[in-house]
């Protein structure tokens, strides 16, 4: 019992720390405006950057990162501290191992759809690939560099914020079979690199008709 109540506590506040609405907020705070209303309508930092400048996307950027970082360490660290307190018999090491790596997975996919479809916006809410990276880099750091690599030369050579994030979410679905990570940690990337594409499929038809915007060009409305 001990175990699905920290469980369900630590998935709930995965979630919720996604779908905190860094981009919406930093629209209403620097400018009063809601940036769902702007550029691809879009809560995330390419958005924030075309309507509000690079220092606020900076920001958001960061924070967005944070927030999966934070939601691995909720798996890791919170969930196993609420599940000794709550349990008369505090789990052993080998039921640590068993279902924490579980844990990470669930609270990663959480904080994704957190991001994605946020409570507190009806719903709705940036593409994730921030977000994303910051789960790859709590839970496997080589994994999330790579992305983060792939993403880097993307746009350098591209200019194009949409296809970067998209090839960073498969460049990390491929490395992460190529180091020795447990299934739950694989399952997750597979997940997440798929979320985060499917987020993108606007895109994605901009992308084959070439009228995706490069980055200092306007975005058309979603």
């Amino acid at each position: 019992m001990a175990f699905w109540i920290a469980g369900t506590a630590g998935l709930v506040i995965a979630y919720l720390l996604g779908a905190t609405p860094t981009g919406y907020l930093a629209g209403k705070l620097l400018r009063g405006i809601d940036i769902r209303e702007h550029g691809s309508r879009s809560t995330g930092a390419t958005n924030v950057l075309r309507t509000l400048g690079k220092w606020p996307a900076l920001a958001v950027l960061v924070i967005d990162v944070l927030k999966g970082v934070a939601a691995i360490v909720v798996a890791r660290v919170f969930c196993p501290w609420l599940t000794s307190e709550l349990s008369p018999v505090p789990p052993t090491a080998s039921d640590l191992q068993a279902w924490v790596p579980w844990l990470v997975c669930l609270a990663g996919i959480a904080a994704l759809l957190g991001h994605g479809r946020s409570i507190w916006l009806n719903f709705t809410g940036g593409k994730s690939a921030a977000t994303g990276l910051g789960v790859l880099l709590a839970m496997s750091w080589p994994v999330g560099l790579g992305a983060a690599a792939a993403f880097g030369i993307a746009l350098a050579l591209s200019r194009i914020v949409s296809l970067s994030s998209m090839l960073a979410a498969l460049t990390a679905v491929i490395l992460v079979w190529g180091f020795d990570h447990p299934l739950p940690y694989r399952l997750l990337v597979i997940a997440g690199g798929l979320y985060v594409i499917l987020r993108h499929r606007a895109n994605v038809a901009r992308l084959l008709a070439g009228t995706e915007p490069r980055l200092g060009q306007s975005s058309p409305a979603s």
